[in-house]
């Protein structure tokens, strides 16, 4: 068995990996880099997934040794070469020093660059903690001083993750965990970014568990089974302060995004094209997830609104992934995260200026999420429905807020955007969840039928 079979055994059981199937046999490793040798040795592998004539790159950090201890049998991935056994290495914490030291002493092996970010202070010394709950990427606590990302599936081009919060930190900016350093390599003469450090928010919530938690007490409540009995703003499950902070985080982001890169407009024209898009998009997705149909005709609807609006349209770079998900609450505000946008796009569409409100539609798309899915199996549903939607409707008006007053595109002055934003998104999720979570298809699907 060669260490290309024992990866293509292995990879379909990650998270991370996008292909399908028990085992995939199509597998090359088409570089091979050997970090740290010695027992345990420290090996960085891409390989490369063929599948329907498309292939796709990944990133391995494989650790190697004659004997795996212990401690470390959990992240086994299967034999390596001359009789030693390959491992995750990123559960290895002896090993995961070799890249702190990398990037603080900015070296050099083959074609992969270790950079260290001028001025930035990295403790090599620090054992990690691989988080878990990821699924495009992977990252590692060191300490309370900083957290590593490793990308999974590479992509070439100018990642926007590093591009932006690097352009963002020079600016000041509150609201981004400034980068420490980095891990990049070169194919077919393009960059590839493989890993960014940056500081670490301890302490630090993310909003969803925020938002989820405040439901969760708001749903508990004593008048939770008494529909019109209780309210957000009476209870202890009020989100509407943090929603308001959120949207003047996210409108300063905006400002120093528009700033730091610059902002565009399109013709008179621009409307109409994005309602286009939008239509393409639809007829895509009726097409696959038959559910979606019966809306079809009101989805229409709402798009031709949007073509006929006229005059230019703004667009800037974004965040282009945005939600609750997405940001931090730490001790002093929020912090965005992960500016690299979905990463099943091309790395130049990421990159490509934006609506602003495409970012504001995408959290309050969130609030609904984050409101419905407590309720999918719940036997009270019906009796919680009220309380879910003062919920999501008090939420989403304390972000607009917030984000108008900070001097962001006023959401509630440009409704028909708006709105054909959040139902574009909402088709975006009728089409995730029919893949990847049926039981949840009903959220995005009640919020297009009430539209």
């Amino acid at each position: 068995m060669t260490f290309a079979d024992t990866l293509a055994a292995w990879l379909p059981a990650q998270r991370w990996y996008a292909g399908n199937g028990a085992t995939t046999r199509d597998v090359t490793i088409t570089a091979d880099a050997t970090l740290a040798a010695g027992d345990p040795e420290l090996r960085h592998l891409i390989v490369t997934v063929s599948s329907g004539g498309q292939a796709a790159r990944y990133q391995v950090l494989a650790g190697v040794r004659s004997q795996v201890p212990g401690s470390l049998r959990h992240a086994v991935m299967g034999p390596a070469d001359r009789g030693r056994t390959a491992y995750e290495a990123l559960h290895d914490p002896a090993l995961t020093k070799i890249l702190l030291r990398g990037m603080a002493e900015q070296v050099t092996i083959g074609r992969m660059r270790f950079v260290r970010e001028p001025g930035a202070d990295i403790d090599t010394s620090l054992d990690s903690l691989m988080l878990t709950g990821e699924q495009s990427n992977t990252s590692l606590i060191f300490g309370e001083s900083a957290i590593l990302k490793v990308l999974r599936r590479l992509f070439p081009g100018q990642n926007p993750d590093l591009e932006v919060t690097r352009a963002l930190a020079r600016r000041g900016s509150k609201h981004v965990a400034e980068p420490l350093g980095w891990i990049e390599t070169v194919a077919d003469g393009e960059p590839i970014l493989l890993a960014i450090l940056s500081r670490y928010l301890p302490g630090a919530c993310d909003g969803w568990s925020l938002a989820v938690t405040s439901l969760r007490d708001l749903y508990s409540g004593d008048g939770a089974a008494e529909p019109g009995t209780i309210r957000p703003d009476q209870a202890g499950g009020d989100f509407a302060g943090e929603a308001f902070r959120l949207g003047t985080a996210t409108a300063e982001v905006h400002a120093d995004l528009a700033a730091a890169f610059g902002v565009a407009e399109i013709g008179s024209g621009a409307f109409a094209d994005l309602a286009s898009q939008m239509n393409r998009k639809l007829d895509s997705a009726s097409a696959e997830v038959p559910e979606l149909r019966p809306y079809t005709g009101k989805l229409r609807g709402y798009y031709s609104d949007l073509a006929a609006v006229t005059g230019p349209m703004p667009v800037q770079r974004v965040h282009g992934d945005y939600h609750l998900s997405q940001v931090l609450r730490t001790a002093t505000g929020w912090v965005a995260l992960d500016f690299e946008g979905e990463p099943a796009v091309p790395i130049g569409q990421r990159r490509a200026p934006g609506v602003v409100l495409r970012d504001v539609a995408g959290m309050l798309r969130s609030f609904d999420y984050a409101a419905r899915h407590q309720l999918l199996e719940r036997p009270d549903t019906e009796k919680l429905r009220e309380i879910a939607d003062a919920w999501v409707e008090r939420s989403q008006a304390a972000f607009c807020k917030g984000y108008a007053e900070a001097g962001g595109m006023d959401p509630q002055a440009n409704g028909v955007l708006l709105r054909a934003l959040m139902l574009d998104k909402a088709v975006y999720e009728v089409v995730y969840e029919a893949r990847h979570r049926p039981s949840w298809l009903p959220i995005p699907l009640d919020s297009i039928a009430v539209s």
